[in-house]
């Protein structure tokens, strides 16, 4: 890493501190000493209140050349989680049970950025550990309300009416969320089967053409290192369960990426007027989910070389070997708005959220049910009978694709229902995580010709799944040495579907589970 505080524990994973003088995160103004110090949203920067200097920490040593990584790297403060800290403490909110990080040289109490519950001192819980680096905030609150207010505006039609009278954007929290940053140095090698299309014709059968195709089959085999630059992943547990049925944690983490290039070394100073989410777990937690997620973006890196291949490909064999991997632990700023939906015993925590960096917004929207299911009735009913019109006597359509018109209203409901709740949405990780990839070795050979298939894709394709894109703790399971192994891709994606069912089963049944 080239830091002076660099450390190498014999035994165990190399680690770096992120700042070998500071104490507990803890800084001065550089200019005249004191310690009544700010962030300046505009600029990101810290400002002195005393003499009204601003400065910057200095930024975090990186990774120039990631393709020489070898072993495992970790920051300190993504290790072990600190039991004890004299003014970084982490309070239990005692009425939805969420834990948030505060400085206590400026603050005995804070809010709740879930529930806006008050929190004060005697409520404390061991701390989490301190973070490496730290994101400031370049969003102002006034910013962050603007895109927040606009994003609800263009959904009140189908809200919830007690959403609507209960909404004002004055209620956003600023938070600081802790996440894991990870280089990798891998190499992948993958060897299956690609088609390429030559003839597509049509045939009549009982009355009806069908599509056939005449393909072109080849050997494939791709062999290739990978440097995968800031590859970033939440280090809380509740917010890696993206699927979550009771909160839309979804929408936090489809508001990434973020521009780590600019984290500086950690300061306590950052946190004033801000609550941050306590990190709850290890790197060994998250590190298969990890290597998934680098597996994928290896695999769809070979994409640009498969162009030729309109057939589609199936990848038979993997071969993903890590090499070298470096973490840091990091905060990363957001502005957080919180409703809390009641419907008799039913709750559900919505938010809308921004990214306090690149003001990307994504939100949830509790919907008014009845107002949707009615309106997409009178969209099926009106659809229902412009079918039947069209093939009466008095049209005379007797053409069967009229009754594709029973789909507006379905499709009317799906298109809203998406809107509003936005559950699909995610940090598209696969693209938009930096890469570079070198010592290309390439395959394409001839197998034999095709005539007359059905489908018009290969089957198996396989080349554009997605493997990580399910965040679950079931995927804690997957051994170390599994994705650096010789492994049947198809074979993967089933043991991938088993764990997801198996997170959901762990999440449901973990104990101490409430209905918040």
């Amino acid at each position: 890493m080239g830091d002076p505080g660099y450390l190498e524990p014999e035994g165990k994973p190399a680690a770096f501190r992120a700042d070998p003088k500071a104490k507990n995160g803890q800084f001065k103004c550089p200019k005249c000493g004191a310690t009544d110090i700010v962030t300046n949203c505009q600029t990101g920067r810290l400002r002195c209140c005393y003499c009204r200097y601003e400065f910057s920490p200095q930024l975090l040593p990186t990774n120039e050349d990631i393709a020489s990584l070898r072993g495992v790297t970790t920051g300190l403060g993504s290790q072990d989680i600190i039991v004890n800290s004299s003014e970084v403490l982490t309070l239990k909110c005692e009425s939805c049970g969420a834990e948030v990080v505060i400085n206590t040289a400026y603050a005995m109490q804070a809010r709740c950025h879930w529930c806006r519950h008050r929190l004060s001192i005697n409520k404390q819980v061991p701390n989490g550990a301190v973070p490496d680096a730290i994101l400031p905030f370049t969003v102002t609150r006034e910013e962050a309300k603007k895109q927040i207010a606009e994003f609800v505006e263009k959904r009140k039609f189908f809200a919830h009416p007690a959403f609507t009278r209960q909404f004002t954007a004055d209620n956003i929290s600023a938070v600081y969320f802790p996440y894991f940053i990870s280089d990798i140095n891998a190499n992948d090698r993958l060897s299956g089967t690609g088609g390429v299309v030559v003839r597509k014709y049509t045939v009549k059968r009982d009355n009806r053409r069908e599509p056939r195709y005449d393909v072109d089959e080849y050997q494939v085999e791709r062999d290739f290192d990978i440097a995968i630059d800031d590859l970033t992943i939440e280090a809380s547990a509740d917010k890696l369960n993206v699927t979550a049925k009771d909160k839309t944690t979804n929408v936090i983490n489809a508001i990434m990426p973020y521009d780590t290039k600019n984290c500086v070394r950690y300061n306590a100073n950052y946190l004033r007027g801000c609550t941050a989410e306590k990190r709850d777990i290890d790197i060994r937690q998250v590190r298969p989910l990890v290597r998934t997620q680098a597996q994928d973006i290896a695999r769809l890196s070979a994409n640009k070389t498969l162009r030729r291949y309109d057939y589609g490909v199936s990848w038979k064999k993997e071969d993903f070997a890590i090499n070298g991997e470096s973490w840091l632990s990091a905060y990363f700023p957001v502005w957080l708005y919180s409703y809390l939906q009641v419907s008799g015993s039913k709750r559900q925590l919505h938010y809308v959220a921004v990214n306090a960096r690149t003001k990307e917004t994504m939100g949830s929207v509790p919907i008014n049910m009845t107002k949707l299911i009615v309106t997409s009735f009178l969209f099926e009913f009106f659809s229902f009978f412009l079918a039947l019109f069209l093939g009466s006597d008095l049209v005379g359509w007797d053409d069967d694709f009229r009754w594709l018109l029973l789909i507006p209203g379905l499709f009317f409901f799906s298109f809203v229902y998406m809107k509003y709740r936005n559950a699909g949405e995610r940090h598209a990780y696969e693209v938009e995580t930096k890469r570079s990839v070198t010592n290309l070795r390439v395959v394409d050979k001839f197998s034999r010709h095709r005539y007359g298939l059905k489908g018009s894709r290969i089957a198996g394709g396989n080349n554009q799944v997605i493997y990580g894109r399910r965040n679950h703790k079931g995927l804690e399971s997957i051994p170390y040495d599994l994705l650096n192994s010789s492994i049947d891709v198809k074979q993967l994606q089933e043991k991938a579907e088993k764990l997801v069912q198996q997170g959901k089963n762990l999440y449901q049944n973990r104990p101490g589970q409430s209905d918040h």
